[in-house]
């Protein structure tokens, strides 16, 4: 194809439209038309998304791509995320004993240039704080049920950081509206097959009968990974040694009564063999549980699952069977995977959405509108390579630290199951508290703070008691933290009532002030 480029996008649900519209709109396709791209999807396959939460990221993505805020809040039934509340991680609960931390979306405060970390760090274990709720007051906004901002504010905007929990079906809905407007052209057709060329490239695919040919092909096929996986056989990396849960049941359930309150973050509850989501959305909760069958037979799963709910209407269980790992070679030739078909490792942190965004965006940019069009493939491979594996890093680090009893957990802990830079850093924080120099914001999906909620939130010590001359300011510390606490006791008078900020969007929108 000369002076035109074509891009095909197989498959639909929230990776291919996401990667349709956010191309469309970055290449402006309808008044720059050296660029096509057409998405194929089958109508008789359902994506894999249930109720779903993001990161903020998702509200810079959507802005970007043109979607007003109100309107794709009422669509997917959305409500908003301002962090994970995490439950009995830590310990297996013990005569109904309950623990709980907090991994808010809001950084920690500073003070004189410092952050406040080390100041928490060297204050007396049995008075302070908790960490999330000493270096922030999102904690507080969220357990006290407020929203994260006010019906003026506007779309996308407001005084704390939040993302979205929401119904990925109607996303993919959206976002499918969205790309067509934008110029992409849609072609509901089933695969039939995939016809590689003498070097091993994709030379066309056959769609119901019809021959696509395309300069790219992105294969957001889902865990089926057609073009990657089955046509091209990119290896596939296992990290199943590393996160252990594999297999998820995932459900719907109503509201104890209508006005029931909704949690603005999501709730993690730790059980023997993984752990259960609860996503608060407009009208009914998506709620799952995420296991080991290493650990716990589907029967015992299910089981845990409608304890856990306690809910005495019936549910209907989807269940959702998966390998955690990622394609150690995710663009060959002139193929790119995006979404599942790329890799998944497991629903928590709700880090899903987000690398489709980051590939998605890597795509844009390092797009070659002449010569090769696997150009970027081996930048973009190792870029993505180190994504998944910081990501591995991360959430591994949200079960090592655990003391709860069962064979989940105790494998968990045991550091032979742990990445070696995971090991190699818990060395160092024992002494000093994780800095943004310990990562390449590049490769990162998590900052240093974020490393800092889990293990401060999962009881890790970090022992500073030898360093204390070396952090001077502990009054204008202590100001900090007087002041965190008054904001917090200030903003849960300011903003609105979670459920209430919802119902007004929903009915009127967002009243943006002059």
């Amino acid at each position: 194809m000369t002076g035109k480029r074509r891009i095909l996008i197989l498959g639909g649900g929230t990776a291919g439209w996401l990667a349709a519209a956010y191309l469309a709109r970055y290449f402006d396709i309808k008044r720059q038309p050296r660029l096509e791209i057409v998405l194929v999807e089958s109508p008789e396959i359902s994506s894999v998304g249930v109720g779903e939460g993001t990161f903020p990221t998702i509200r810079q993505t959507l802005k970007f791509i043109g979607i007003d805020e109100a309107p794709f809040m009422r669509r997917t039934t959305a409500t908003f995320k301002q962090g994970i509340r995490f439950a009995d991680w830590v310990k297996t609960p013990v005569n109904g004993r309950h623990e709980h931390y907090f991994h808010p979306f809001e950084a920690p405060y500073y003070t004189e240039g410092e952050g406040l970390v080390p100041y928490w760090l060297l204050q007396d274990e049995a008075t302070r704080k908790p960490f999330a709720e000493a270096v922030t007051f999102q904690k507080r906004v969220a357990e006290a049920r407020r929203a994260p901002k006010r019906p003026h504010e506007g779309d996308f905007s407001g005084p704390l950081n939040y993302a979205y929990h929401f119904d990925a079906h109607q996303l993919a809905g959206v976002l499918a509206e969205r790309a067509v407007t934008l110029g992409v052209a849609h072609k509901p057709a089933r695969l039939d097959g995939v016809v590689l060329d003498h070097t091993g490239q994709i030379d066309h695919i056959v769609a119901e009968g019809e021959v696509l040919t395309a300069d790219l092909y992105i294969d957001c096929s889902g865990f089926r990974a057609e073009l990657i996986g089955k046509a091209l056989g990119s290896p596939f990396r296992s990290v199943r040694g590393t996160l252990f849960t594999n297999k998820a049941l995932a459900c719907k359930a109503p509201y104890e009564r209508p006005d029931a309150p909704i949690e603005s973050y999501t709730v993690a509850t730790a059980h023997a063999a993984g752990w259960t989501w609860d996503i608060g959305l407009d009208g009914q909760r998506g709620i799952g549980y995420t296991y080991s069958t290493d650990h716990t037979s589907d029967d015992e799963a299910e089981a845990t699952l409608r304890r856990h709910v306690g809910s005495k209407a019936a549910l209907n269980l989807r269940e959702i069977a998966f390998e955690p790992g990622y394609r150690e070679r995710p663009w060959i030739g002139n193929c790119v995977a995006v979404g599942l078909a790329g890799g998944f490792m497991e629903p928590l942190e709700s880090t899903g959405i987000v690398m489709i965004e980051v590939a998605v965006a890597m795509i844009a940019e390092l797009f070659p509108h002449a010569g090769p069009i696997d150009a970027p493939a081996r930048r973009f491979n190792a870029l993505m390579t180190a994504r998944y594996e910081n990501i591995v890093t991360f959430l591994k680090l949200h079960y090592a630290l655990s003391h709860r009893s069962e064979s989940f957990w105790r494998d968990n802990a045991d550091p032979q199951t742990w990445p070696e830079r995971l090991r190699e850093l818990l060395e160092q924080w024992r002494y000093r508290p994780p800095s943004r120099f310990d990562f390449l914001i590049d490769v990162e999906t998590f900052a240093f703070f974020n490393y800092q909620y889990i293990l401060y939130g999962m009881g890790f010590r970090t022992d500073l008691s030898g360093a204390r001359d070396h952090f001077p300011h502990v009054e204008d510390a202590n100001r900090t933290f007087a002041k965190v606490h008054n904001f917090g006791e200030r903003a849960t008078l300011d903003l609105p009532p979670h459920r209430t900020l919802i119902r007004q969007i929903y009915a009127e929108g967002f009243a943006e002030s002059a």
